[in-house]
């Protein structure tokens, strides 16, 4: 008699911005064929972001019939800058290769199916697919994983604003902060932006330019600010500072619009 070889399954599931309600129909189906989640926790300031997770299941699996494992999410150096940003990125990301091995190993059973909660899309500037493959690699424990795609807190933030990502024929490129302060993508001029701690948006305020931001996208604390840099920049900063005040933590993103004539 032919045996079958039990195989760990996982799903990467994209859940969107953080509203319950933009969870697609097949993340929703992967939820509830799930029997542990594995939850990073980031610690008392941001545990609304644990707490959004589990209002997402208690929505969606309303009778239980799984578990959830939670582990510290490691700390990443965010001092780092310049030749020390990667290798500090690097660090952080082997030892989250080396906590998902652990829950991979000792919380889910050989035949049973894990799921990992991402923010938005998978496979925007998230480090979860990646390291998986890295644990993988390692050899220590053997699973099959799928990817179920998310709504992304860009696709939110473009559809709160009332406006498309780009213009008619025109490309538009999605970079981070970091990349946004030595300059806009040449030929591109409309550029969303991720992962901006410092606000670089601000080198462009004398141009002709518009700015659609949000933050907290898709939770009950989203805020929005758009409108032409120069009068919409100020706005956004002190909002934002207000509001990363209150919570301890923020989470935004904005798309830059630069109008015909600039450079």
């Amino acid at each position: 008699m032919r045996q079958t070889l039990c195989v760990r399954k996982i799903h990467v599931i994209g859940i969107g911005a953080g509203d319950p309600d933009q969870l697609t129909l097949q993340a929703v189906k992967a939820l509830r064929g799930t029997d542990v989640f594995f939850l990073l926790d980031k610690g008392e300031v941001k545990s609304d972001l644990t707490r959004l997770r589990r209002d997402m299941l208690d929505a969606h699996l309303p009778e239980g019939g799984f578990r959830v494992v939670t582990a510290r999410d490691p700390e990443r150096d965010r001092t780092a800058g310049g030749t020390a940003y990667s290798p500090a990125v690097g660090d952080w990301r082997l030892a989250r290769a080396g906590i998902y091995e652990r829950l991979i190993t000792e919380e889910l059973g050989e035949d049973g199916t894990g799921a990992f909660l991402v923010w938005g899309d998978p496979s925007l500037y998230d480090s979860t697919l990646g390291i998986l493959q890295e644990v993988l690699d390692r050899g220590a424990v053997a699973f099959e994983y799928d990817v179920v795609p998310g709504i992304s807190s860009v696709s939110s933030l473009v559809a709160r604003h009332r406006t498309g990502l780009n213009r008619v024929a025109r490309p538009v490129q999605i970079t981070t902060g970091r990349r946004l302060a030595e300059g806009f993508p040449e030929g591109v001029d409309d550029v969303v932006v991720m992962l901006d701690a410092h606000q670089a948006f601000r080198r462009y305020a004398e141009q002709d330019v518009d700015i659609y931001w949000g933050a907290y996208l898709g939770t009950p604390d989203e805020i929005l600010v758009s409108g032409p840099l120069a009068e919409a920049g100020p706005r956004i900063e002190r909002v934002r500072a207000e509001a990363r005040e209150r919570k301890g933590w923020i989470m935004d993103t904005y798309l830059l619009r630069r109008n015909p004539g600039e450079s």
